[in-house]
Order: C-alpha cells, then sequence, then structure tokens
C-alpha cells in the first residue's frame, strides 16, 4: 500500500473535521443566511465559513500550495492544488434534509490524489490516496475498505443519477432514458451520495451530465481506488469532462454507448471507429415493450 500520500490525507481528515463541527452546527439553524448565487442555485454562510476555515489552514500547514474552491474560486499557483466543495448538497441543506458532504481533494499536476467525503448526519465519511485503496468509516482507525461491485450487463445494473432536469437541458434526456430503461434499477441518490455507494459495490452505475471539478474530484479517486472507473460522459477519464460517469469498470464501455462516445484507436486501422450510442439504434438497446395480454376469446 502507498504511504506517498499518508500526511495529505490525515490532513483532508483534520478539515473534514473542522467541516462536520461547522455543518452540523449551522444545520437547521433559524438564522441560517441563504443567498443566491449567478447561476441561480444556494449558498448559505456555512459554505462560506467552511471554506474559509479550510483555507485559513491551508495557509498555515500548506502555504505553497494552490487552493479551488467553489465560492472563493482559485488561489495560488502550484503543481498542488487543495480543491473543496464545502457543502455539495447545499439545496438539501437548506431543505433539512441530511444528505449533504464537505468535498476535499488534492491534485497534482492534474491528477486528483487525496480525496475525502464527510457525510456527518449519515455518521459516514470515504476516502482514498492514490496507490492506498479506498476505505470508509469514523475514522482512519476504524475503517473497512470499499470495492466496487462485480455486475457485468445492465440488466442486472442499479443506476443513481441528480435529476432528470439537468439531462433535459443538455439535449441528452432520451439518451439517458435509454439507459434508464434497460437497467435493472434506477434511484435518483444525487450528488456525492451516488458515487459513494458505488464505490462501496451497492450501485453499479452513477452520472450527471452538468458538473464542477470541485463537484468531482474528490469522488473521482475513491471510486477509482475502489476498483472502479471514472470518466466524462465523452470517455475522458478524470474529473475534467463537465459532467461525469462512474461505474464498476465492468460496464462502464455499455454506458458510454448510452450517453456519450466510445472513444476511436485512431492508431489501429483494424479497429472499425465506434459510434455514439446514444444517437444510434438506440431502439435496439431498449428492453422490448411489454405486449399486452390477449382478452378472452369471443367463443369463451
Amino acid at each position: 500500500m502507498s504511504t506517498a500520500f499518508t500526511d495529505d490525507l490525515r490532513l483532508a481528515h483534520v478539515l473534514a473535521d473542522d467541516a462536520d463541527s461547522l455543518t452540523t452546527s449551522r444545520f437547521k439553524a433559524l438564522d441560517l443566511h441563504v443567498t443566491q448565487k449567478p447561476d441561480l442555485t444556494p449558498v448559505t454562510d456555512a459554505d462560506k465559513s467552511v471554506e474559509e476555515g479550510i483555507r485559513r489552514t491551508l495557509s498555515h500547514t500548506r502555504s505553497r500550495d494552490a487552493v479551488l474552491g467553489e465560492e472563493q474560486g482559485v488561489t495560488g499557483h502550484s503543481q498542488r492544488r487543495w480543491v473543496v466543495d464545502p457543502i455539495d448538497g447545499t439545496k438539501n441543506y437548506v431543505r433539512g434534509v441530511p444528505v449533504w458532504a464537505t468535498l476535499i481533494a488534492l491534485m497534482v499536476d492534474d491528477e486528483v490524489v487525496v480525496g475525502c467525503v464527510s457525510a456527518p448526519l449519515l455518521q459516514r465519511r470515504w476516502w482514498a490516496s492514490k496507490g492506498g485503496g479506498a476505505w470508509t468509516g469514523r475514522s482512519l482507525l476504524k475503517a473497512s475498505e470499499c470495492h466496487v461491485s462485480d455486475i457485468t450487463r445492465l440488466d442486472d445494473a442499479s443506476l443513481s443519477y441528480a435529476s432528470f432536469s439537468g439531462w433535459e437541458d443538455q439535449g441528452r434526456l432520451e439518451a439517458f432514458m435509454a439507459l434508464a430503461r434497460r437497467c435493472w434499477r434506477t434511484r435518483a441518490y444525487g450528488d456525492f451520495w451516488s458515487y459513494m455507494l458505488l464505490a462501496e459495490g451497492a450501485v453499479d452505475l452513477a452520472v450527471e451530465p452538468q458538473l464542477e471539478l470541485y463537484d468531482m474530484a474528490a469522488l473521482d479517486v475513491i471510486v477509482r481506488e475502489a476498483g472502479g472507473t471514472f470518466t466524462s460522459l465523452d470517455g475522458s477519464p478524470g474529473p475534467h469532462g463537465g459532467n461525469a460517469l462512474a461505474s464498476n469498470g465492468r460496464l462502464h464501455e455499455q454506458a458510454l454507448a448510452f450517453l456519450g462516445s466510445l472513444p476511436d484507436d485512431a492508431d489501429d486501422p483494424d479497429v472499425e471507429p465506434r459510434r455514439p450510442g446514444s444517437l444510434h439504434h438506440l431502439n435496439e438497446r431498449r428492453r422490448p415493450a411489454a405486449q399486452p395480454s390477449p382478452g378472452p376469446s369471443p367463443d369463451a
């Protein structure tokens, strides 16, 4: 097991502990201050305070590192960059739904090498470091390792997503629904939770059509270290594509055939270029419609 980022992972836990203290104390507070950002998403005083606290700690402990946060953008210039979403699931937080988390990641040369997701109201935390596996539990000393599922067929797969509206806005709702119809089960666990359930093997696919780097960075390394695959909808690895498809790895290309494009192998003339599955032969991929049962015979 790699120990290259052990100190950074321990620091991520310290940052998450501080964040949990603040977010839990402000959850359902009568004086919680909520405003609307230009993109019409809500932001609370808790979001801002968590990010400020994380930045303050990093300025003392990792003063040379850059920071990207949802609320304050980018500060610093370094090959090492911390990526922070102070509250992933702010709409849940505002409405009193206990499914939200603080996401903390460290990137080195644009590769995510440490990730920590802390959901205090669920009493759960997930974390991973490059080469160190993915784990869940209450603390570093009380944890169990995460492993993705071994499901190989979409007909047996559980798919999690956030909402329909994003797919509709992107003009991809038909493709998403085709995939959903093919899967055994669909649930909108949403946000970070879809991907953590995937890392634990409880869900087999998690997809979202529009995301930011701070939404995905911590999730990316946890999914990968659990044995899964994390790409954009065009199949590009990592959290840089503005959207996400995460899977147990075995289902990834099958899902890409619905939602995006499978990458061509341009260097091999013997390999036939693959086409976007969401635009070709969707009807062949859907489950056949149930046939109505015949009514009673007139002579019966």
